[in-house]
């Protein structure tokens, strides 16, 4: 069985999608919508705009999600079949439209507030996100207890990989802790300290401006970073998203969920190969593969 996955914030790069863009009028329509919702050029933004610019949070969340959404539309013109979704972070936000939870439009409205609000703590606090590789989970956790400071994993990717986020200095005394330690250490491409307890305004604000937006039951299974496992009550999720903006990303759960569940082929859809990344550390006899140009997604095997 098939599942798609679409990567989160930090997979962007200058000109992506542009030549899905150009071939596919349904990827250019996707483009239109956003802008259109946004009230600015995405297409200038994604297209035309320096990484940095791409890079800050309130445009790269809408970008990085209408990519994706481009490259979901062109492959199911060359064939895609699926049977379930699933998104890591921002990636669940395009894996709701793939599922027919949000309309285009309303999963465009949903992006701007979550990126306006994610920007607007970004500017206000101090905080950085790490990635620690070649130590444990509960390692990391270790370390960032003895550090002084508000420091926490965040993003559990892969058996050997976790993110940790928090306060500046304190992310910085836990890098020198991991360095110690021989671990790798890479500072990721975000403004703030994502998914902990910084990003509570964020979480308030985005909630108010989302709690009257229609979630319907997706058409597929949907499986979440919050809980690590299928989500089945879809009753809540303006709620369910706002506590998903300070609770860690479960995505190594996810993924034994997933398999448990009888997935074998992890197409991921959209900017860089992070995610296929991850599932092959992680899981065994399973086929993924990334597509985020129209030629891999013309040569796919869907």
């Amino acid at each position: 069985m098939n599942i798609i996955l679409f990567a989160g914030q930090g997979a962007q790069y200058a000109g992506m999608g542009k030549d899905i863009f150009e071939k596919y009028p349904e990827a250019a329509a996707v483009m239109k919508t956003g802008s259109e919702i946004l009230g600015y050029d995405l297409e200038k933004v994604c297209f035309d705009e320096s990484f940095t610019e791409l890079s800050r949070t309130v445009y790269a969340q809408p970008a990085i999600m209408a990519m994706e959404l481009m490259c979901f539309e062109a492959a199911k013109k060359n064939g895609l079949k699926f049977d379930a979704v699933a998104g890591h972070s921002l990636g669940e936000y395009a894996a709701f439209v793939a599922s027919g939870m949000l309309s285009p439009e309303d999963g465009f409205r949903v992006i701007k507030a979550r990126a306006e609000a994610f920007d607007r703590v970004a500017s206000a606090t101090d905080g950085k996100m790490a990635a620690i590789l070649k130590l444990t989970a509960d390692k990391v956790r270790e370390v960032c207890e003895s550090v002084d400071g508000y420091v926490v994993p965040v993003n559990y990717n892969s058996p050997a990989q976790t993110v940790i986020a928090g306060e500046s200095a304190a992310v910085d005394k836990a890098c020198e802790k991991f360095a110690e330690l021989k671990a790798r250490v890479a500072v990721l491409k975000t403004e703030s300290a994502f998914h902990s307890e910084i990003m509570k305004p964020a979480s308030e604000e985005f909630h108010e401006k989302i709690k009257n937006i229609k979630f319907n039951a997706p058409s597929v299974k949907f499986f979440s970073n919050l809980l690590g496992a299928e989500l089945t009550d879809f009753s809540d999720m303006p709620s369910l998203l706002a506590k998903h903006v300070v609770s860690p990303v479960l995505f190594t759960d996810e993924l034994a969920a997933v398999k448990e569940a009888g997935f074998d082929k992890y197409i991921e859809l959209g900017p860089g190969r992070t995610l296929t990344g991850l599932v092959k550390k992680t899981l065994e006899d399973v086929t993924a593969f990334n597509c985020d140009t129209a030629e891999s997604i013309e040569n796919a095997e869907f």
